[in-house]
């Protein structure tokens, strides 16, 4: 199995969920649908929303409620990075220009906002839609901006432990994994059992998710188009360098900590994190983390009933942790 056999079985749902957030995207303000065109066509992973339609699929019929949750899921996805580009300052994503960098801060904030609201009414409109579900994606909105307010701050502080750590990433990545899962169990019916479940999966797996994002950042001959050590001129003290700063005698991490916070000043101090971040095998036991992670996210999986939907979670999941892109 591949990822393009995963988007193959699932192709007529997709298309469904791009009809979705066609219609709901549409403007008569020509600037604003170039923008939307061009974030379309730039493709992505669609990974939330093929949780979502995965799930209800093992859990039952996917249906009309589905496609709008899923369409909600990648939508307020993608209204996360362009307010993330511009406060992060980024110039490219994957190797290609930034809607911030093209246009501006105004239009990245501005269409991302756009994107968000139409998430929001994607779900409003749908006749199955229920508090439940209007609660599930509004808290994850909270925990999103959470989540960047708390990664901010420990960048001022350089005090992120481990709990830290997984707190961000939870709420920056994890939630909306767990919306995307959640909604679909809803979408079908399932029981409130059923929704635990696939809750507490797609929780581990959006743990799993950023842990491999993480390790991009200091491993050099990644294809995900991002400079290595670009993390960490944010100050960001995320899983590869908390591993290697368990793993470093005291002087050496007070050291290097004091490099940390002198690296906005200096940006080719970065150079020694990278090389810290190897000298304390900080990728290897970042790796073994994430692999703990990815473990716990098939253990789970192993309750659903057997189907194609089923195999191909388990492909997913493996993929989240053996991807290079």
């Amino acid at each position: 199995m591949t990822i393009e056999t995963v988007k193959e079985y699932l192709s007529k749902h997709l298309e469904a969920v791009k009809g979705v957030m066609d219609s709901s995207l549409e403007s008569d303000i020509p600037l604003l649908n170039g923008i939307n065109n061009r974030i379309m066509e730039s493709g992505g992973k669609h990974i939330r929303p093929m949780i979502c339609l995965l799930i209800a699929d093992s859990l039952g019929t996917v249906n009309r409620s589905t496609y709008n949750f899923a369409a909600a899921s990648e939508m307020l996805h993608n209204a996360t990075l362009l307010h993330d580009d511009v406060a992060d300052d980024s110039p490219s994503r994957r190797g290609k220009p930034t809607i911030y960098s093209l246009f501006g801060a105004a239009a990245s904030v501005l269409v991302g906002d756009f994107w968000l609201v139409k998430a929001m009414e994607a779900i409003l409109r749908d006749e199955e839609c229920s508090k439940e579900i209007l609660n599930l994606f509004a808290k994850t909105l909270s925990h999103l901006a959470e989540g960047e307010m708390l990664q901010m701050q420990k960048a001022e502080t350089l005090d992120t432990t481990f709990e830290d750590y997984l707190r961000i990433i939870f709420c920056k990545t994890a939630s909306l994994f767990e919306a995307s899962a959640k909604s679909g169990a809803i979408s079908v019916g399932a029981s409130a059992e059923a929704q635990n479940t696939v809750v507490e999966y797609a929780r581990y797996l959006g743990y799993a998710f950023q842990m491999k994002d993480d390790i991009f950042d200091y491993i050099p001959s990644s294809n995900v188009g991002k400079e290595v050590g670009v993390d960490i001129l944010e100050k960001k003290i995320t899983l590869p360098l908390i591993v290697a700063l368990n793993n470093a005698p005291e002087d050496d991490r007070t050291a290097i900590m004091d490099v940390i916070s002198r690296i906005d000043a200096k940006p080719a101090l970065r150079n020694r994190v990278v090389a810290f971040v190897e000298r304390y095998e900080g990728v290897p036991g970042a790796c073994k983390v994430l692999e703990e992670y990815i473990v716990k996210a098939l253990s789970i999986l192993e309750s659903l009933p057997s189907s194609m939907a089923k195999e191909s979670l388990i492909f997913l999941t493996k993929y989240v942790g053996d991807r290079t892109v």
